[in-house]
């Protein structure tokens, strides 16, 4: 089953440029710089072939040109569903330039659409995060079978604090891994049937997951 695979860059990593078009209320801004980077390892220890990325940006760009709206949120969804609510963008494009997947996003007159103009024109540096599913190699890291889903615009680009990234990912891809992470939530308040289930799928995750 292929995984949930989200990677973060900075503003700066992503040589990120916020272009403009129009003036007034009618003025639209784009973001415009690296979506994900290929060949290199990454901070999340996988390895994205240049031939991955570049099946992945002609199959999404296919999907534009076709008419499909490739929709991005702000922050980080913890599944590949796009939640209609926290749409602040849509992809324009994408293109390889080197080994990096390259892409322009415009900023939608959405709530968070808004939002993120709103930061963008107060010079906060807004990085962004792709987001998709492919399969990794547990030997190498490298992925195969990549597809992008969307690209997402993050303030602070990482993995939740409060979780360590293989669990949380893993747990993410587990069936229900969502409800979990609500549940773990909810034991804070001290539920003692909570938090037996807790521990019982915990336990499951671990032995899923060969932690010795």
């Amino acid at each position: 089953m292929a995984l949930y695979l989200k990677e973060n860059l900075t503003f700066d990593r992503a040589n990120m440029v916020v272009e403009s078009e129009g003036e007034g209320s009618l003025k639209t801004l784009y973001m415009k710089g690296i979506f994900i980077q290929g060949g290199v390892k990454n901070a999340n220890e996988r390895v994205y072939p240049v031939s991955e990325i570049e099946s992945a940006v002609e199959t999404l760009n296919k999907q534009i040109q076709e008419g499909y709206s490739v929709l991005g949120e702000v922050d980080h969804p913890d599944d590949l569903k796009i939640n209609l609510d926290r749409v602040s963008h849509m992809i324009t494009n994408m293109w390889m330039d080197g080994a990096n997947g390259f892409g322009k996003l415009k900023i939608l007159p959405t709530p968070m659409g808004q939002l993120v103009r709103t930061m963008l024109e107060s010079g906060v540096k807004l990085g962004v995060s792709s987001r998709g599913s492919g399969n990794v190699n547990d030997m190498d890291g490298k992925v195969s079978d990549f597809e992008i889903v969307t690209v997402d615009i993050v303030a602070q680009p990482s993995a939740p604090n409060a979780y360590p990234k293989a669990i949380y990912e893993s747990l993410m891809n587990m069936k229900h891994g969502h409800k979990l992470l609500e549940i773990a939530k909810d034991a804070q308040g001290g539920n003692k049937k909570v938090e037996k289930f807790l521990k019982e799928e915990v336990l499951r995750l671990i032995k899923d997951l060969k932690i010795k």
